[in-house]
């Protein structure tokens, strides 16, 4: 191959890459060694129907694709065979999906992660991944919302019914 059409291909590959950095609100790295075709096509589906993205890239094109962006950070922890996923809706998406996975990926590891423009370590997206989806989290805030507010319902209830007594 030319290496004029080998510096093109690359570079179509950088730009792939800075286009769904410049749509992420979250991004996992994670560790590609050892993980099984069959398990990589159900982590590669999981991450689809969650509207994310997960690839492998060569480090070499990661880097380049991160450089001179907020996720410039994640250069350093670019070493050995990386995968990245990337999230377009919830942040914690990717990394929960990765948490629950590696139960039965035993090779999955977590490398790092940017989440709301913080560069987290490996421990750290493992911290994040146990946060409770958004959803389940707004739904336990109203819950929280709306407990205090029937209690104080079912009371004023009692003493409008006690004055009519």
């Amino acid at each position: 191959m030319p290496k004029q059409a080998t510096i093109d291909k690359k570079q179509a590959l950088v730009n792939e890459v800075k286009e769904k950095l410049d749509r992420a609100v979250s991004i996992v790295l994670v560790d590609a060694r050892g993980i099984k075709v069959d398990e990589d096509t159900v982590l590669r589906k999981k991450f689809r129907e969650a509207g994310a993205d997960y690839k492998v890239y060569k480090n070499s094109i990661l880097e380049r694709a991160v450089e001179g962006t907020p996720f410039e950070g994640l250069k350093e922890h670019l070493k050995g065979p990386s995968a990245i996923a990337i999230s377009y809706e919830d942040a914690t998406a990717t990394a929960a999906i990765i948490d629950k996975e590696k139960k039965t990926v035993e090779a999955l590891e977590f490398k790092a992660g940017f989440i709301d423009g913080v560069l987290y370590d490996a421990e750290g997206i493992a911290a994040i991944a146990s946060i409770p989806p958004k959803e389940e989290l707004l739904s336990k805030l109203l819950g929280s919302f709306q407990s205090p507010m029937g209690n104080f319902a079912r009371v004023i209830d009692q003493i409008a019914k006690n004055k009519t007594e």
